[in-house]
């Protein structure tokens, strides 16, 4: 008996045009699925585009320009990929740049902040439909799950009292443990949530705008440490082909985490969903990428 070929799949990346983020992409389209690259530079846009023309997957690549620091422009976003794809298998989250001093966006949140962690908050809760119509959906989230340094100040997630990249950085990835664990705990859609910690990656195009002797230190490491993208995009690859069945798993470096630690504390996870709800509503307005509220989910938690 011949073995069934699997369905192929709709897989969007976020953060698609550089590093592991384009790394994901040209495997997926390679496996033969539909890709949804989101990125915000036109012109990477355009070069990744002609590399899966080059493939001969051109027709299965859709790459759309957007500025994830902005909430109006993940709503923007969300709405170009339910027009065209109703179901999302896979959403891959890899979207993140270090400033050097404290930025904050037009509609107000803090740079890093909203790109790191709150866009990730977004794309997560606005594509649960999409989700919803997949066989088995699932979110991998790359940041750095199972390190301890860091911590998430819900006095001060702006870094408004004292801002340095550093602290900014791991704040956000902090964050995003606590979204995986609120994501597993109050689900808006049935996704499988994976929090990835890839380690050092030669992933060095985002740090041309750093001081020294931070980037020549970044730069070194790269040289003598960090592991080819192949390699560290493997086991997401392997996620995403085959989800797992637990609602929350951690990943780092290839070792799985203990859920039990506290940066993925529950009561955490819910304190932080609730000001990131009030934040978005405040800078931004109600938006359809916020969760529904208990109210409108049915007995299992799932969006209606």
């Amino acid at each position: 008996m011949n073995e069934q070929t699997p369905p192929k799949k709709t897989v969007v990346v976020q953060g698609g045009t550089d590093g592991m983020g384009r790394g994901m992409v040209m495997a997926r389209l390679e496996a033969g699925d539909t890709v949804v690259a989101l990125g915000s530079s036109a012109e990477k846009g355009r070069r990744l585009l002609a590399e899966a023309a080059a493939l001969g997957a051109g027709g299965r690549l859709r790459f759309i320009r957007a500025d994830l620091s902005s909430i109006a422009e993940n709503e923007r976003a969300v709405a170009e990929i339910r027009e065209r794809h109703p179901a999302v298998d896979a959403l891959v989250l890899c979207a993140n740049r270090q400033a050097p001093r404290r930025e904050v966006t037009a509609e107000g949140p803090e740079f890093t902040f909203a790109l790191y962690y709150l866009s990730r908050y977004l794309l997560s809760h606005g594509l649960r439909a999409a989700f919803d119509a997949a066989p088995a959906p699932v979110i991998v989230n790359v940041a750095a799950a199972g390190l301890k340094v860091g911590r998430v100040n819900l006095a001060d997630l702006q870094s408004e009292a004292k801002y340095s990249t550093i602290r900014a950085q791991m704040q956000a990835g902090r964050a995003n443990d606590l979204l995986g664990r609120s994501l597993a705990d109050e689900p808006s859609s049935r996704a499988r949530i994976v929090l990835h910690h890839p380690g050092f990656t030669r992933t060095l195009g985002r740090i041309a705008h750093l001081q020294q002797p931070v980037r020549g230190i970044i730069t070194l490491l790269g040289k003598v440490a960090a592991k080819p993208v192949e390699t560290a995009i493997a086991p997401m690859v392997e996620v995403i082909d085959d989800p797992p069945a637990e609602p929350l798993t951690a990943i780092d470096r290839g070792r799985p985490v203990d859920l039990a630690m506290s940066t993925f504390d529950p009561a955490r996870a819910r304190e932080l969903a609730e000001v990131t709800r009030r934040l978005v509503v405040a800078h931004h307005g109600e938006s359809p990428l916020l969760p529904e509220t208990a109210k409108g989910r049915n007995g299992k938690g799932f969006s209606r």
